[in-house]
């Protein structure tokens, strides 16, 4: 089975805090939080065991995301230094947290050869490994695919990775899709990765997943699953998932991260049980309707309408 998770604490929290998010998520009906500790770790230990309890408590799933200040390639002792130091608190906390896996952007090739950088990276997660073993720290190491060429993550290098103990890859689809312009993005080509995917892999998968914008050097931004600039076919992708048998969390990242975390698993669950709902979403008049009332363009989740501006619901299809 898989699971549904959003990259932080839901923009319709009552709070920005990691309980209130947590809350909404029960609200919501999904299935858990990456925490983003992307701008550094500030989460204490009284926090983290908080959101262990009531994670526990509800059966959530948690994961965290570490800082962005991490370049496993650099020949700089100190920046070499910090970006350990990062890794090894996201993972301390997120273990507390009850947290199994800890995501991480590796870093960057810059002028340097692709495959020095390749061993470099290596050998220093291995050891960051065994730091974390060493301290009693039962967690995955993810290192993510990246959505720039320029940036070290490639599919092949993160899938190398996994010669270490407790390193697995988290596979980013909308990095892949910018970082090899456009590619990875109908059944073919997905299930044609995935097949590439050891069976501990799929079985245990962590993916981001969200719309994207890029152009040839890559990755631009982030969007969301049905804003018309995005061109991510999340259909062919759930039936890959469906038809591969794979297990594990897949995480919105999108900029309205639990309407398409709510979008993925409504799809996800019609197509794994073939019992369909009617589809809402956004017609050519941009207003969001029910499909037998007007043609769907860009799909919402049923349960996500109320979270819109009541002028653009359609009164004739919703009691607003």
């Amino acid at each position: 089975m898989i699971k549904f998770l959003t990259a932080g604490i839901p923009l319709s929290s009552n709070k920005e805090d990691a309980i209130s998010g947590l809350n909404r998520i029960l609200e919501l009906g999904l299935d858990g939080i990456e925490l983003e500790f992307v701008r550094g770790v500030k989460m204490k230990k009284d926090k983290a065991r908080e959101v262990y309890k009531f994670s526990n408590r509800h059966r959530l799933s948690i994961s965290v995301h570490a800082p962005y200040y991490i370049n496993l390639a650099t020949d700089d002792n100190e920046k070499l230094k910090n970006s350990y130091m990062h890794i090894i608190n996201a993972a301390k906390i997120g273990f507390i947290a009850g947290a199994k896996n800890i995501v991480f952007h590796p870093g960057y090739y810059q002028s340097q050869d692709k495959k020095e950088v390749h061993k470099k990276i290596k050998k220093r997660i291995k050891e960051i490994s065994n730091i974390l073993k060493s301290e009693g720290i039962s967690v995955i190491l993810r290192p993510e695919t990246m959505g720039k060429p320029s940036q070290y993550g490639s599919i092949d290098e993160v899938l190398d990775l996994m010669d270490i103990e407790n390193v697995k890859p988290c596979i980013d689809i909308a990095h892949l899709h910018a970082r090899e312009n456009g590619a990875y993005n109908n059944y073919k080509e997905l299930l044609k990765l995935f097949q590439k995917f050891p069976k501990s892999l799929i079985k245990d998968i962590h993916i981001h997943y969200s719309g994207i914008i890029y152009d040839r050097k890559g990755e631009k931004m982030h969007v969301n699953l049905w804003d018309r600039e995005n061109d991510m076919n999340y259909y062919d992708f759930i039936k890959v998932l469906i038809d591969c048998k794979a297990s594990g969390l897949v995480v919105s990242e999108s900029p309205y991260m639990e309407i398409d975390a709510m979008l993925l698993k409504e799809v996800y669950n019609e197509m794994r049980t073939n019992k369909k709902g009617e589809i809402y979403g956004f017609s050519d008049d941009d207003k969001i309707h029910k499909e037998s009332h007007k043609k769907i363009l860009r799909r919402l989740p049923r349960e996500s309408i109320y979270l819109f501006d009541s002028y653009i619901i359609c009164s004739e299809c919703f009691k607003i």
